[in-house]
């Protein structure tokens, strides 16, 4: 089976957040960048799947050659091949088309990739993909198995779960807990080096969106002690005003 896993490139949340060039560029200076969290999970169910049935990984970034370290760990994770569509991903319709068109050529099984990324929370990039290619596309997936050419899957949703048959091909958006994150050994860091990496030209495709401006959430409030359930009680009628 060949999967393909795909992985964005993303500001570690503990990071401090900072923008530049009249706030419409992320000021990337002593930022630390890691796989997208949901990716991760990805990638993680990937690597189960590889060893229970044998088969491929492939992880695919569209990003510019400062992405590398990112798709190395992906690597060392448990990928055999790395692709980096050598472009700035430009927005979720520019990033579709890209995947889509390496994804189709290389006939890919199965298409893993987060829910979302956590850096603009689209969570569009799989379904334009499955749009493109003609394929299903779940979201999210919490639960993947494959039996044959049949991938079985379930999720939340509201008032209780769904339980989803569907043949290969299929994309899956996926999350927590289709499986664990995997942490690196030094035997996969080494490794890791030899894998091919391959930087590729991105094919033709419009941003639909430009950015004005980012913008930071407002500052937390100060916090006020309350000593008593009256006082408490009196703070949320005649200030908060929700009671």
């Amino acid at each position: 089976m060949k999967i393909l896993v795909c992985i964005t490139h993303v500001p570690d949340t503990t990071s401090k957040i900072r923008f530049t060039d009249d706030n419409k560029q992320l000021d990337k200076a002593g930022v630390q960048f890691i796989i997208g969290p949901y990716d991760d999970y990805a990638l993680a169910r990937a690597v189960e799947l590889k060893e229970q049935t044998g088969g491929s990984i492939t992880v695919i970034n569209v990003g510019e050659k400062e992405t590398e370290p990112t798709l190395r760990k992906a690597l060392a994770i448990g990928a055999d091949e790395a692709i980096r569509v050598d472009a700035f991903p430009q927005d979720a319709v520019f990033v579709a088309r890209q995947i889509a068109h390496l994804a189709k050529e290389g006939a890919y099984d199965l298409i893993l990739m987060g829910r979302e990324s956590i850096d603009f929370n689209g969570g569009m990039v799989h379904g334009m993909v499955g749009e493109l290619l003609g394929i299903p596309s779940i979201s999210p997936v919490m639960k993947l198995e494959i039996d044959g050419r049949t991938a079985k899957m379930s999720r939340e949703i509201e008032g209780g779960k769904e339980f989803i048959s569907v043949d290969l091909p299929v994309i899956a958006g996926c999350q927590e807990p289709i499986a664990e994150w995997k942490i690196p050994n030094m035997r996969g860091i080494m490794s890791a080096r030899s894998k091919p990496l391959n930087a590729v030209a991105p094919v033709e495709a419009t941003s639909n969106t430009a950015v004005e401006s980012y913008s930071l959430p407002p500052a937390k409030e100060a916090v006020k002690l309350v000593n008593t359930v009256e006082e408490l009680v009196d703070l949320l009628k005649n200030e908060a005003k929700i009671l």
